[in-house]
């Protein structure tokens, strides 16, 4: 049995496998290393990351749905400063790639914080977080406007040399356009999907479960939407995807790969399992294996659609 080919190129960045964990669900890595191996995933891409530290938003604000979860966490983090002194060094450790995902809620603010760790050689790449509202057009998501995404693209494609992934919203009518725009400004690749508007109501009360009213869903629910979304862009854009959307197990991880994904991130499971990418490594190589597939990136776009 010949050894099996991880490794999957994003842009310039070469991943030793296509299995990531996506931000916001593993902290900053030094929770989630009690419980796998950092040096045996294909890479780790932080909390999401912004200017100055942020709380978050109140109570209660995150909720178990039926096939998934609501969050409205608010992008709670330790802000760039003390990222850089307290968590990069535990990162540097870590023999894997550490994408930083940033967020912000100005143009400026963007590009302020890819400044600021583009010299970090602990940080391999940087995934940009356009779902965050935009505070000087009155709260919208920057998301949602296809120039502001190829602004905020431009604007940190001119400050840094390292791979810029976007994360692309899926609440637009067509997540094509939307990658179309972050390539054009120099984008390396795309992430697809971030989670999608959802709520829920205390039927006693009659209030919203969220402090926040609305949150992100996540998890196996939303699964045949994100998959829709990165076939739609494979099928319109040549760049690479990072497929993103309830994968549970190495038959999800490896639908996402036939769809057009590169390479995934995993989610909402690290919850369930924290060890599940390790699972989801071993599936994806057995399967490899018994389908006489050498290098697992000839699985990426391998769909047929006649």
């Amino acid at each position: 049995m010949s050894e099996v080919d991880l490794s999957v190129n994003i842009g310039n960045l070469t991943l030793r496998n296509p299995v990531m964990l996506a931000s916001g669900t593993v902290g900053y890595g030094n929770e989630i290393s009690e419980f796998i191996d950092l040096k045996k995933i294909g890479a780790i891409v932080t909390k999401s990351i912004s200017l100055k530290p942020r709380k978050g938003n109140k109570p209660q604000r995150i909720l178990e749905t039926a096939a998934g979860m609501l969050n409205a966490i608010g992008l709670a983090n330790v802000g760039i400063e003390k990222f850089i002194t307290e968590k990069i060094p535990f990162l540097k450790k870590q023999d894997a790639p550490i994408i930083c995902n940033i967020a912000a809620s100005t143009i400026e603010e963007y590009v302020e914080c890819v400044r600021m760790l583009n010299d970090e050689d602990g940080i391999h790449a940087f995934e940009i977080n356009v779902s965050c509202p935009n505070v000087n057009e009155g709260g919208l998501q920057f998301g949602n406007d296809l120039n502001m995404v190829g602004k905020i693209t431009e604007k940190v494609r001119a400050n840094t040399t390292k791979p810029i992934i976007i994360k692309l919203s899926p609440n637009v009518a067509y997540i094509s356009d939307f990658a179309q725009a972050a390539k054009k400004e120099g984008a390396d690749a795309v992430s697809a999907i971030n989670t999608l508007v959802g709520t829920a109501f205390n039927i006693k009360t009659k209030k919203p479960k969220l402090n926040n009213i609305t949150g992100g869903l996540s998890g196996p629910a939303i699964k045949p939407i994100a998959l829709a979304k990165v076939l739609e862009i494979h099928r319109k854009v040549n760049i690479p995807i990072i497929g993103i959307g309830g994968i549970m197990n190495w038959q999800d991880a490896a639908e996402f790969m036939i769809a057009g994904a590169s390479a995934i991130q995993l989610g909402t499971v690290n919850f369930i399992d924290p060890t599940a990418s390790e699972k989801i490594l071993k599936g994806l190589i057995d399967y490899c294996n018994k389908n006489n597939i050498d290098r697992i990136s000839s699985l990426t776009g391998s769909y047929q659609l006649d």
